[in-house]
């Protein structure tokens, strides 16, 4: 008898089976990563787009509101001089846990780059919006972040846009980049 025949085909079928699981597991969790911050629990920037963008087409197809929030956080140079960039890192943390304790789970958190942040909410008008940025400022101001000990205050500035059939993504971002430094020139 060869070892071929000596194969079990049904216990073979299985292993494959299950490696091929095994590959399509690690194929999600890649992916899923690839929209993730691999710093704060947001998403990165092609993650937040991919999210804005679908709900660009939701909005679009079922007549729903919506709104943008762009943050540029105020004083975070002077952490990473203050601290140390590792206390920098800690704060982007600190912030990123801090929006998306204060929103709802169908709305998105992305990490743009450096120290600014998205927000998207469905649902939401441009009153929403404004007044939950209000609320988020306030509790960026009020939640200190501390960093070994060292408490440190953080601000932010944000600027709010709400969707009016935007033909893309990057337009909507740039509408609510531009509103948040005429408020934060305005400060």
């Amino acid at each position: 008898m060869t070892q071929a025949a000596a194969i079990d085909p049904y216990a073979e079928i299985e292993r494959l089976r299950a490696e091929l699981e095994s590959l399509r597991a690690r194929a999600e969790a890649a992916e899923a990563a690839a929209d993730h911050d691999v710093l704060t629990p947001a998403l990165n920037r092609r993650g937040f787009v991919a999210a804005v963008k679908s709900a660009m087409a939701y909005c679009q197809r079922h007549e729903t509101p919506a709104v943008l929030l762009y943050l540029d956080l105020d004083g975070f140079k002077g952490v990473n001089d203050r601290l140390g960039h590792a206390a920098g890192d800690a704060a982007l943390v600190h912030v990123a846990a801090l929006l998306k304790a204060n929103l709802r789970e169908s709305d998105a958190v992305g990490r743009l780059g450096g120290d600014e942040f998205g927000l998207l909410m469905l649902n939401a008008g441009l009153d929403e919006g404004r007044e939950k940025a209000r609320r988020l400022a306030e509790a960026l101001e009020t939640e200190p972040f501390e960093y070994e000990g060292q408490a440190t205050g953080l601000g932010g500035s944000f600027g709010v846009r709400a969707y009016t059939g935007q033909a893309d993504p990057e337009i909507w971002l740039a509408e609510a980049d531009a509103a948040m430094w005429v408020r934060k020139k305005g400060r």
